[in-house]
This record gives C-alpha cells, structure tokens and sequence, in this order.
C-alpha cells in the first residue's frame, strides 16, 4: 500500500496546497503505432487511473491531470485538457473520457522534442502545482525533428520532471535512448516488453509519479 502524502498536501508553514502534482500524459501515435496498438496504450491509461490505489494518490494530492497525443514535428495536441481529481468520480469520468479518446494523427514521423517543448508550455495553466511531470510513452527513436536532448534540459531548466515509457520489440534500444536522451535526471524509465505489456507499465508508472512516501 502506499503512504499517505504530506509532503504533497502542505507546504512551510503547514498551509495546504492547492495541488501537489500537474501530471500531463504525452502518449506516442505516429506511424510506428497501429490501431490495435493505439487502443493498448488508451484502454491501458484508462485502466490504470482505475486502480483503487492511483485513484487514492490522484485524490489524496489533488493531482491534476492531461493527455496530449503527439507524432512529428507539428503533429501535437492538448486531447484531454487539465482537469483536478478531487474526488473518484472525478477521476472515473476522467478515464472515461481517456477511454473515448480518437486517434489524432496518422502516418507521421516520430518527434519527441517537439513533443517535450509543447508539453512545457501547457504548464503555464497550472503553475499553482507543485510538482510538473511529463509522462512521455513511445516505441520509437526519433526519425524528424530537432535534437531530444536539448528539450530534456530546457525541461530541468524550467523545473519539469520528464519520466518515460519505452515500448520494446526486442531488445532495449529505446530504454536506453529514453534514458540518455529523453528522461530529466530527476526522472525514471518503465520498460514494457511490447504494446500489450503497456497497460501494467503505466500502472506502475503512475503509481510512482503521484506517491509521496513519508518517512
């Protein structure tokens, strides 16, 4: 089970804060992701803010959450705009809304850094948050736009956790590009072996990034 989070619901002085977490969700669909391989990401993101203990984490820390699809170089989109989980029916509707969520692009390149630099201005709407993660699935290495690196620093510089989902076929090339490339130090890599060991993935991915663990 996890702890509770008072790290997260106070701050100096013992004043509750209005949010702990601002969470986006960056989910890969270009080219290398087919139809039943985009309903294993959505339906696996929608089933894991289910879970009994991520909806705790998610209410406990008032966490505030989005979802963005993202390709190629001018192929991103805010699909689910922030919304706060105060409650479980907030966070119910919110997967529902995930679960129902059309693809956005087809037939596109692969452009993480693009990706990273439009996730980052979509935190200017919840500065109010503690903490800024960028939560970037995908199971491919970039084949168009500008260098992913430099868009991991402009995320540490801003104070934006980037963490990562790399999707495997075989091997771990896309782990390893994630973690030398993509991810912010602060930040971690959930290997899944393939599109349908994505749902346990992001299970496991969430959990981490919106528990606080007391000491």
């Amino acid at each position: 089970m996890i702890a509770l989070f008072a790290a997260a619901l106070f701050v100096a002085g013992g004043t509750a804060r209005a949010c702990d977490t601002a969470l986006l969700l960056a989910v890969d669909v270009s080219n290398s992701v087919d139809e039943a391989e985009y309903r294993l990401q959505i339906d696996g993101m929608a089933d894991a803010l289910l879970d009994p203990e991520i909806v705790l984490a998610l209410t406990e820390g008032r966490v505030t959450l989005s979802v963005m699809q993202w390709s190629g170089v001018e192929r991103q989109v805010m699909s689910l705009p922030w919304r706060q989980m105060l409650t479980k029916a907030d966070v119910i509707r919110f997967s529902q809304d995930a679960r129902a969520l059309e693809r956005a692009f087809v037939l596109s390149d692969t452009a993480p850094a693009e990706a990273i630099r439009f996730a980052l201005r979509q935190f200017d709407e919840v500065e109010d948050c503690a903490r800024h993660i960028i939560d970037v699935s995908g199971d491919g290495t970039p084949n168009s736009g500008s260098d992913t690196r430099g868009a991991s620093q402009e995320a540490e510089r801003a104070g934006v956790t980037i963490n990562g989902i790399a999707i495997e076929s075989m091997g771990v090339a896309i782990s390893g590009f994630y973690r030398r490339a993509l991810v912010t130090r602060d930040g971690f890599v959930i290997t899944a072996r393939g599109h349908r060991d994505y749902p346990r993935a992001i299970r496991i991915k969430i959990l981490r990034e919106v528990s606080r663990v007391v000491g």
